[in-house]
């Protein structure tokens, strides 16, 4: 078993993080994630409603008795979800882990806290984790440059942004952004994490709720095979690599503004890729590390493999390279 303040402090038996996913963090993989020892995460806005949300974090305990949490992501946005409402669900449900994103946390903590909420907050940069530190986070989501999904705009890869953060900060830090394997647990922990989260490597298992020819084309696909979307707008968003992200890309290279691709990144066009199969449809989150993807094991064989192949890499492998 491999010990860390994370897994003492936030009652799991491994260091692995399912982050939150819109669309895939449902509670057929959230609950596969937490029976396997790892901590999952719904995504609260996957679900229409705060009523939905209630019922979501439902099926999942029927699915487990072991700890999970809720990732509840802030962006900017033409009509504003009813966030109050969506913390109040996740309180009065009894959700003791919140993964927050997106936004100063300080709101969300003034909520969580005092119902005795853990709060792990997801930043890009240490200076935004040195602050949500200082807000009262109980831990922070380090999101080097491979992640997918937003990865900032400072372009800090992980080998450089983990050990930054591990000099700066005093509470657990959790890795995130191109972990797929045991290779990476442990190059995580020599870095000062106390943890990784895995986003794509989750979508990629037998319980993830999306079509099997997404997790195909996943297994297929390389390193290089993301775009970085929104750069000109300063609201980076690393997504996977087709016509439509070349598209927008492309247009805002040339001039563009968001009104002039809204269609092409609409969510519900991305929701599609999932429930269809046809990764053509629209925009839909991938990171680089896809490239180290070759398989669709149920989360129970990822899990046990990462954690038993960690332990030897760091038992056999690197004891070896010590001598007296």
């Amino acid at each position: 078993m491999l010990r860390t303040r994370f897994t003492e402090e936030f009652g799991v038996e491994h260091p692995i993080v399912q982050g939150g996913m819109q669309w895939v963090g449902r509670a057929e993989l959230v609950a596969a994630v937490a029976n396997a020892g790892a901590l999952g995460m719904l995504t609260a806005l996957t679900q229409p409603t705060p009523e939905d949300l209630v019922k979501e974090i439902e099926r999942c305990r029927d699915r487990t008795d072991k700890p999970f949490g809720v990732n509840l992501t802030i962006l900017p946005t033409i009509t504003p979800p009813p966030y109050a409402e969506y913390r109040q669900a996740i309180i009065e449900s009894g959700v003791g882990i919140v993964e927050t994103a997106g936004s100063n946390p300080a709101e969300q903590l003034a909520a969580f806290q005092p119902a005795g909420v853990k709060v792990i907050h997801k930043c890009t940069s240490v200076r935004h984790a040195l602050k949500a530190q200082q807000l009262g986070v109980d831990a922070v989501s380090i999101d080097g440059f491979e992640c997918a999904g937003h990865p900032g705009e400072d372009d800090i890869p992980g080998l450089v942004l983990i050990p930054r953060a591990a000099d700066e900060l005093s509470i657990p830090i959790i890795a995130s952004g191109g972990f797929a394997d045991a290779r990476g647990l442990v190059a995580a922990l020599a870095l000062g994490a106390d943890g990784v989260n895995m986003g794509t490597r989750f979508m990629c298992t037998a319980e993830s709720p999306i079509h099997d020819e997404v997790k195909q084309h996943i297994t297929r696909a390389g390193e290089r095979d993301t775009e970085l979307i929104f750069r000109p707008l300063r609201n980076t968003a690393r997504v996977a690599s087709n016509s439509v992200s070349r598209e927008v890309v492309e247009k805002l290279d040339a001039g563009a503004g968001f009104e002039d691709v809204r269609e092409l990144v609409a969510g519900a066009r991305g929701r599609e890729v999932y429930e269809r199969g046809n990764t053509e449809l629209g925009i839909w989150s991938a990171g680089m590390v896809q490239g180290l993807i070759d398989d669709v094991p149920t989360v129970d064989e990822l899990v046990t493999r990462i954690t038993g192949q960690a332990r030897e890499l760091i038992g056999d492998r690197l004891a070896r390279t010590i001598t007296s």
